[in-house]
């Protein structure tokens, strides 16, 4: 109760001084990692906060569950509305490429360290989450075609990711006995079944909204309750028959994103509330694992993993996947550099804390605190610049396609 009450008390606080806070680039996520770190990653907590308990690892999956549901809505409706921006590109190509040169990064700075572990730490520390960074979305001196791209990406890269997470975890906290054909088998059935799942739900969830708006039976507005429960409904539904629950949820919002076009995208408004709310509860539990993670300091092997993952391992892969596109040299750069790292990363690595060993736990959230940290200075310093860059040299006309009468 402690820790409701001080987190719903920061939650106001920031609230009435949240615009004075932006203008020192001092964002939600900055601030709840800070109450973290202050309250909950002493020796003698304020809010104690014990992260080892079977409640708190389902509480943060289901962070995760609403987040991967409000990413696949939100970028499925903007790529339809704005058209393809190279997103292909960037998932089918860059992302796999970055998630290569991440575990091989990880051996280079860390001789001796498992393949599993090492693809789990590339798994937590590669996800984008453009939190950080919220403003370049809406900052109209970028290019549109860079935002589409950065948003239609962050959205999909989570939902990808997180089948992969799972299965590399599983292989590392696996019963002795059990092969790697088993434990392949075993998450491809996950897979599967959530797959069926979040279809089945999703698509009926949106004939039957569709047609209570349309047979008058709901308003517009007390249909966003059914996009609240459906993120949840789907992830208990799939974790109920061994499924997994991301992905459930993850398609689900896939299939439910083709209701917004017609209720409106109003009709995601306390969806999207929620899961900004579950997400800097996420950022607070941060704080508390990187006070703990660098209570004796920062190793210089993870600092140097962290800058490693945050340029070639992001850079590389997405000039390359860009070239011979419409983006210009710059543009390739913007999206290559603004990649930022926020909560997806940090509930992974919570994940990872929980159900891996002692050993193991502790370097996947060192190493993620220090990429999430660095990331959340580095890209939250530079995004005005970028902007202004853009604004002192505009691009050549944009080929991305307007939006349609009455979208």
């Amino acid at each position: 109760m402690i820790a409701l009450l001080v987190l719903l008390s920061l939650l106001f606080l920031w609230t009435v001084v949240s615009d004075r806070l932006a203008r020192w680039s001092i964002t939600a996520p900055i601030t709840f990692a800070a109450a973290g770190v202050l309250l909950s990653g002493q020796d003698h907590p304020v809010v104690p906060l014990d992260v080892d308990t079977h409640t708190f690892q389902r509480a943060i999956e289901l962070v995760l569950a609403v987040m991967l549901f409000t990413d696949a809505t939100e970028a499925r409706e903007y790529a339809r509305l704005r058209g393809p921006v190279g997103e292909g590109r960037l998932l089918g190509i860059a992302l796999p490429a970055s998630l290569l040169l991440a575990t091989l990064a990880g051996a280079l700075v860390f001789p001796g360290r498992s393949w599993w572990l090492l693809a789990v730490a590339a798994l937590v520390v590669m996800p984008m989450d453009l939190a950080p960074v919220l403003m370049i979305l809406r900052d109209e001196r970028v290019p549109l075609r860079v935002r589409a791209a950065l948003n239609i990406e962050g959205g999909f890269n989570d939902g990808l990711i997180s089948p992969l997470f799972v299965f590399c975890v599983a292989n590392m906290v696996s019963a002795e006995g059990d092969t790697f054909g088993d434990l392949l088998l075993n998450a491809l059935k996950g897979a599967v079944y959530a797959a069926i799942i979040g279809s089945v739900l999703g698509f009926l969830a949106s004939q039957v909204v569709r047609r209570a708006l349309e047979s008058g039976w709901a308003k517009p507005a007390s249909l966003r309750m059914a996009g609240l429960a459906l993120p949840f409904l789907t992830y208990a539904a799939s974790v109920l028959v061994e499924g997994n629950g991301f992905v459930a949820a993850f398609v689900a919002g896939l299939w439910y994103a083709n209701t917004v076009s017609v209720i409106g995208s109003d009709s995601l408004t306390l969806v999207e509330d929620v899961s900004h709310l579950l997400a800097l509860a996420a950022w607070y539990a941060f704080g508390a694992l990187a006070a703990e993670a660098f209570a004796d300091g920062i190793a210089l092997q993870v600092l140097a993993y962290a800058i490693l993952v945050l340029t070639v391992a992001r850079f590389v892969p997405v000039m390359v996947s860009l070239t011979g596109t419409d983006f210009t040299r710059p543009e390739r750069v913007a999206i290559g550099w603004l990649g930022p790292r926020g909560v997806t990363s940090i509930v992974f690595a919570v994940l990872a804390s929980i159900q891996l060993p002692k050993e193991e736990a502790d370097f996947v959230v060192n190493v993620t605190a220090a990429t999430v940290l660095l990331s959340v200075v580095l890209h939250g310093v530079s995004a005005e610049p970028v902007a202004r860059w853009f604004a002192r040299h505009p691009q050549p006309e944009e080929r991305v396609p307007p939006l349609g009468p009455g979208r």
